[in-house]
């Protein structure tokens, strides 16, 4: 098979990736079971928060008018006529000079227009009654949360495609979404190639390595919040790499391979693709690491091609599976966040590709700073477990010096971006 490389921009890779896209699917889970889902919808306000006015301390529900003779000088006197506790209420309308004497949260009693705090006041008894007494003058709404001064009802909480945190799980609870819609988690099957991988508990032979590979793209998959599902590493042989794909694209929303995207004598992805019958949207991009990342499509399926060079691996999954991942999840945001930060040192190598360098981001006084880890070479594995960030050196040029500002892609941040 004769292969056509020409290599694209990313930027045509994604437009091109993007015209495939399908619509995430939802389903309903309960309350229980949200940690760390994607919403797969808005989540609207159904009451008002508070619900009622109520006391935001534990004291006495009074009338404002009752106090204005009150000073350090001259205290007045109200007779307390009841007490209620928060999920009660009290069947008393207060009075001149009256008082009911309330607890955190419990609703403010009709008749009654501010709080004082109980530190602030004396009691009393006489006569079998009960009494306080006040040194200062209060004013009408003092010390009173009233209804809906946190969230007004059918007001827009959170939009569909956050993650749901352990605050928003707050929300649900408070508006009664025992229920939740939310974004199904695409499955992603992974399968490596190549008969010089061995597994993680096999010891180490004469021109074999153990396949690093998967494990990190298993949970690159998972960081992104889809579903991994392992097929196992697949032999060098065209037949072999046919059969398993073939039945691995009929159980998954998107299909990750291994290596084999290359033109060697057992690089047999092309062929694989030709044979399905799969439309490859690129072959070659204008990139370093990752260049032979391959991208096809096939009965609405999203096939990737990654290197089996580990950091061109790494890299293909956060440019253009990541993004595709996070579409499906719901957000309006699914690119990595790009942000511009300092080059602290110097980085000579010339390029004619765009080069994403695996790097650390980091504060330093006002400024943010971005440092290159390691060795620039698509085989190195050490750079990728302290990487944060990916430095974007565009290509064409004689290389990039120290202080020069450079345009960052986030690794770990959740926020996104609504463009590459």
């Amino acid at each position: 098979m004769t292969l056509s490389r020409k290599p694209l921009q990313v930027n045509s890779v994604i437009e091109k990736l993007w015209e495939c896209r399908q619509p995430g699917k939802t389903e309903l889970v309960s309350i229980d079971h949200t940690t760390g889902r994607y919403l797969g919808e808005a989540i609207i306000a159904k009451s008002d928060v508070p619900s009622f006015d109520k006391s935001p301390y534990d004291g006495f529900a009074i009338r404002a008018e009752d106090t204005i003779q009150a000073s350090q000088e001259q205290s007045i006197e109200l007779e307390v006529i009841d007490q209620i506790g928060a999920g009660t209420v009290s069947q008393k309308k207060v009075q001149q000079f009256q008082a009911i004497r309330i607890m955190t949260g419990a609703q403010i009693p009709l008749g009654c227009d501010a709080v004082i705090m109980i530190e602030l006041v004396k009691e009393i008894s006489r006569d079998g009654k009960s009494f306080i007494q006040i040194k200062r003058r209060m004013k009408t709404g003092e010390n009173i949360s009233f209804q809906g001064e946190d969230i007004k009802a059918e007001t827009l909480l959170v939009k569909k495609g956050t993650k749901i945190n352990p605050g928003i799980q707050s929300l649900l609870a408070t508006f009664g979404y025992h229920h939740v819609a939310v974004m199904q988690k695409p499955k992603i099957g992974v399968l490596a190639t190549g008969d010089e991988l061995l597994d993680v508990n096999e010891p180490l032979a004469p021109g074999r390595i153990r396949d690093s590979n998967s494990y990190m793209i298993m949970e690159q998959i998972k960081r992104s919040g889809a579903e991994a599902i392992y097929y196992g590493r697949i032999a060098d042989t065209l037949a072999a790499t046919y059969d398993v794909i073939k039945k691995a694209i009929n159980e998954v929303d998107i299909l990750i391979t291994i290596g084999g995207v290359s033109v060697g004598d057992f690089d047999y992805m092309p062929e694989v693709y030709e044979a399905l019958g799969a439309e490859i949207l690129c072959n070659k991009m204008a990139m370093r690491p990752g260049s032979v990342t391959t991208i096809a499509t096939y009965a609405g399926k999203i096939l990737f091609g990654l290197s089996g060079n580990p950091s061109a691996c790494y890299v293909g999954f956060e440019l253009f599976t990541r993004p595709m991942v996070r579409h499906l999840l719901g957000s309006d945001k699914p690119f990595a966040k790009k942000v511009t930060a300092i080059l602290d040192t110097n980085f000579p190598k010339a390029n004619p590709f765009t080069r994403f360098v695996r790097s650390t981001l980091y504060a330093r006084e006002t400024n943010i700073y971005v440092s290159p880890i390691g060795m620039d070479k698509s085989n190195i594995i050490y750079s990728l477990a302290f990487a944060n960030s990916l430095i974007i050196l565009p290509g064409g040029t004689r290389g990039y010096r120290k202080g020069m500002q450079v345009e960052v892609l986030l690794l770990e941040d959740e926020e996104g971006s609504e463009s590459f």
